[in-house]
């Protein structure tokens, strides 16, 4: 990840600038779901039970908004691409795009 450029692109922190519905809504469009945003690890996740209840695309977009950490980081948009989370794969695909 650090040996990524990201110099032309914005970071944000949505920890004091919290996601909007609208920008949700972007990131869900390009990803095709809301739980492919959706982040397991999160401690809430663990906390508040989840992964013994069957959460539907309004649960996942609700939790997404409520709390900061439930977003898979990083997201990184690029025109009509998108890439999220940090799985090596992910990257990798991110380093080839970026490459080009």
């Amino acid at each position: 990840m650090k040996s990524l450029d990201f110099s032309d692109f914005e970071k944000r922190e949505i920890k004091s600038q919290a996601i909007s519905p609208e920008e949700l809504d972007k990131m869900k469009s390009l990803s095709g779901s809301y739980e492919a945003l959706f982040s397991r690890k999160a401690k809430k996740y663990k906390e508040l039970g989840l992964k013994d209840q069957t959460l539907t695309e309004a649960d996942y977009q609700n939790y997404i908004l409520s709390d900061y950490t439930f977003l898979k980081r990083p997201v990184v948009i690029d025109g009509s691409q998108i890439f999220i989370g940090n799985e090596k794969k992910n990257l990798e695909d991110l380093a080839l795009h970026l490459n080009n």
